[in-house]
């Protein structure tokens, strides 16, 4: 089964405090076929001479380094510089159990899948388990490329790349969107039209760590992360998609629209809920237009009715009494 070998990529960027644990997480792998490419996206804090330094422990380890262009410009060359059969990734931030791609690359030879998903927890930075994200499955599940979107629209399934084994040949005319934060979404859904699906393990191998100064998380009251914008533009594209593709998922693709949007409506900083700023403008345009599909979508929650509801009747006077409520729990 080693014949075939897997490239693990890396993309790394100022991780000087948790590449080394990541690093050795991924050499520690029961399979051994492997090649490891890390991928020092412009480091300003050491962290690429680290990157030299540890290639030189291993010789499954090679270093490239590049001016800071984002994670998915970081990605995009590291599959250009792979060999492997099969492709994984890593974020420098996470680390994962030993025999994580001896699993999946023994379900993915034996049974020839293109892709196999591992399952991941989330832990915070002094190891503690959070929350699943993503319930794992009982046994090991194959899930047919229409449900597994249908998951993805309904925040039940796992669109992170690093907890996946693809096989090469898929990246032959797709690449990561450079320039965005939610880029695993938009190009898992340009792959899943091309295969039968994805074979879930129900193992949680892979260790998602959550940083607290983590790009998408860190932020004052004026900050905002591009994410949120992305994710909305990601679900007008979803729904188009699916009116085109798969007309019978029509009403979870709205369900999905307007999830996002009141995800964005709950982060937009209050200084930018104003009618100079376009995108805001939009949003609250489409929460009026759609308030019939808010009371009837029979796959919003009551909660998320509320929520969208007085977002849409009164947007910053329901975001100050939820940041109150926020504060009141920390």
């Amino acid at each position: 089964m080693e014949k075939s070998k897997i490239s693990i990529i890396v993309p790394v960027y100022n991780s000087l405090n948790c590449l080394e644990r990541c690093v050795d997480s991924i050499c520690a792998q029961t399979y051994e076929n492997l090649e490891i490419i890390l991928v020092d996206d412009g480091s300003t804090d050491g962290t690429g001479q680290l990157c030299d330094k540890l290639a030189e422990r291993d010789r499954r380890i090679f270093t490239y380094h590049k001016e800071n262009g984002g994670a998915s410009s970081a990605r995009n060359l590291g599959i250009r510089k792979a060999s492997g059969e099969y492709i994984g990734f890593v974020d420098s931030d996470d680390y994962i159990d030993a025999d994580v791609y001896q699993k999946m690359a023994e379900i993915a030879l034996s049974e020839n899948y293109p892709v196999v998903q591992i399952s991941r927890d989330e832990r915070d930075e002094e190891g503690k388990r959070l929350p699943d994200v993503c319930v794992p499955p009982e046994r090991v599940r194959f899930c047919d490329a229409e449900t597994f979107i249908e998951e993805l629209l309904l925040h039940k399934a796992d669109c992170s790349f690093c907890t996946k084994l693809i096989r090469k040949e898929l990246f032959a005319k797709h690449r990561f969107p450079e320039g965005e934060l939610n880029e695993d979404f938009k190009l898992l859904v340009e792959l899943l039209g091309e295969i039968p699906g994805i074979a879930i393990l129900p193992e949680q191998g892979y260790h998602v760590v959550c940083r607290s100064d983590s790009t998408t998380r860190k932020r004052s009251a004026d900050s905002f992360s591009r994410v949120f914008l992305d994710i909305v533009e990601n679900a007008d594209s979803m729904q188009k998609l699916v009116d085109e593709s798969y007309p019978k998922m029509h009403d979870i693709a709205v369900r999905f629209n307007l999830y996002q949007r009141l995800d964005y409506m709950l982060h937009v900083p209050l200084s930018q809920m104003n009618g100079k700023n376009a995108f805001y403008r939009n949003v609250k345009r489409y929460l009026r237009k759609h308030i019939k599909d808010t009371l009837r979508n029979p796959y919003l929650t009551k909660k998320n009715k509320g929520y969208l509801l007085l977002l849409t009747a009164a947007p910053k006077c329901v975001r100050r009494v939820h940041g109150w409520k926020m504060s009141l729990r920390k």
